[in-house]
């Protein structure tokens, strides 16, 4: 008998053993002889029941999740002497780890050759995402000392009772006990980040104030917004009489474009999320593309998946959100009088969604985003849905100016993405940009 990838020998039981244990129910699962020297020599020992009970108590207490139900301990004569053996199988609940140490290396164990080592972090992972499958937030978080110091003061807030119960039913907590990512999103400890960027004029290149928030998502999210809603500021207009407030973005679609980043981004990666403020656009910057199955045009029409389906839930439990793929409707409802609407880019792995700012100034006039359906752009938008295709003069004709000002108007509005130019010179004339 010799000690190989499945079989380990211990001459008494010793604290260790609890190690081989994990070690081989995150492998291919093996046996473990007490009674038996490094060598193979039979020793045997003499308080069996006692040296049983030790094993099991120690396994139960020692080893996460429950390894109890993949290990059987009998007793065994081998050149008649007794020696216990301990069978180990391979666990459906990987990695299991020392209760003490949690999901890191220090306390998960692998088998390699006739010895118990340390598993890498990239193995723990392996592990978690092959037993778990590919749903991010149900699988187990690598760290179990988690504090939800902060939710638990949401929930009191809206009476809404937060024992472990009710973590477990929404998903905080796993079928195993451990705490979930979902946990670790929504636990003081949270690694994951909200970016914010102020830029001065419209491209990146001077800051003009810039912050990192952390800790639960939820006060992430919560302390986002009042940092964003510093810098939406009211222009002031008046009709006869009467004062109208404008802010520079409707705040329903920054609320809703920063609930889209939050739940549905994709929280197997590290990388923040990038909230992006200029003079005349707003951009929310998740990781994560289109759920599999879903397209652009999906979106549009309020089809929606979610990436995050237990967050999306505890969400729309704190009445955070109201109902599923409604959000980027209402972002496009809150610009309706408006010219320039909210875009939305796509790609494998990020997704943005840019809000137009309905007081932006450019050269000194308010003519950027104009909300007013008596715009000379407008009237030429009206133009195009009826006729679909234009020219100059149609232009000069319908708003009674001059040659050189229908030209400057088309200029912009083919650098604002409104319209397509077809043919060049004489020829020349414009479509509606799909």
């Amino acid at each position: 008998m010799i000690e190989d990838k499945s079989t380990e020998f211990k001459r008494i039981f010793v604290d260790e053993i609890k190690k081989t244990v994990i070690a081989f129910a995150n492998t291919n699962g093996g046996i473990i002889y007490i009674g038996i020297d490094d060598n193979g020599d039979i020793v045997g020992i003499d308080n069996v029941d006692d040296t049983i009970l030790r094993v099991t108590n120690t396994m139960r207490d020692a080893i996460k999740p429950d390894i109890t139900m993949f290990m059987d301990c009998i007793c065994e004569k081998i050149n008649n002497k007794d020696v216990i053996k301990i069978i180990v199988q391979t666990g459906t609940s990987k990695p299991y780890y020392l209760a003490k140490k949690g999901i890191r290396p220090e306390g998960v164990f692998v088998r390699q050759g006739a010895s118990s080592v340390p598993a890498t972090e990239t193995a723990i992972l392996k592990m978690i995402k092959e037993t778990s499958g590919e749903c991010f937030e149900i699988a187990r978080s690598i760290n179990q000392d988690l504090h939800f110091n902060y939710l638990e003061n949401i929930f009191k807030d809206k009476a809404i009772s937060f024992n472990e119960n009710n973590k477990k039913t929404l998903g905080l907590i796993g079928e195993d006990n451990t705490y979930t990512n979902l946990g670790l999103i929504l636990s003081d400890e949270c690694p994951y980040t909200i970016k914010i960027a102020v830029f001065e004029g419209n491209i990146k290149t001077i800051f003009k104030d810039r912050y990192e928030f952390n800790g639960s998502m939820i006060k992430q999210l919560e302390e986002a917004y009042n940092y964003i809603d510093r810098y939406n500021s009211t222009k002031a207009e008046f009709k006869g009489l009467n004062r109208i407030d404008i802010r520079d973005y409707p705040i329903e679609a920054i609320r809703e474009a920063l609930l889209n980043a939050v739940v549905h981004r994709d929280y197997s990666f590290s990388s923040s999320i990038l909230i992006n403020i200029f003079n005349d656009r707003m951009e929310f910057v998740s990781i994560g593309g289109l759920v599999k199955g879903i397209t652009y045009d999906d979106i549009m029409l309020g089809i929606s998946i979610a990436r995050n389906k237990n967050l999306a839930n505890l969400f729309y439990r704190l009445k955070l959100i109201e109902a599923y793929g409604t959000g980027i409707m209402k972002i496009q409802a809150s610009y309706t009088d408006c010219i320039y609407k909210p875009k939305i880019e796509v790609s494998d792995n990020a997704f943005k969604i840019i809000l137009p700012n309905k007081n932006a100034i450019i050269n000194g006039s308010v003519n950027h985003i104009k909300c007013s359906s008596n715009t000379n752009i407008e009237k030429v938008l009206s133009l195009l849905r009826q006729k679909q295709n234009i020219i100059r003069k149609d232009i000069e004709k319908e708003l009674n100016v001059s040659q050189a000002t229908a030209i400057l108007l088309l200029n912009k509005m083919q650098k604002e993405n409104l319209i397509v130019k077809i043919g060049a010179g004489k020829n020349s004339s414009y479509i509606l940009r799909k």
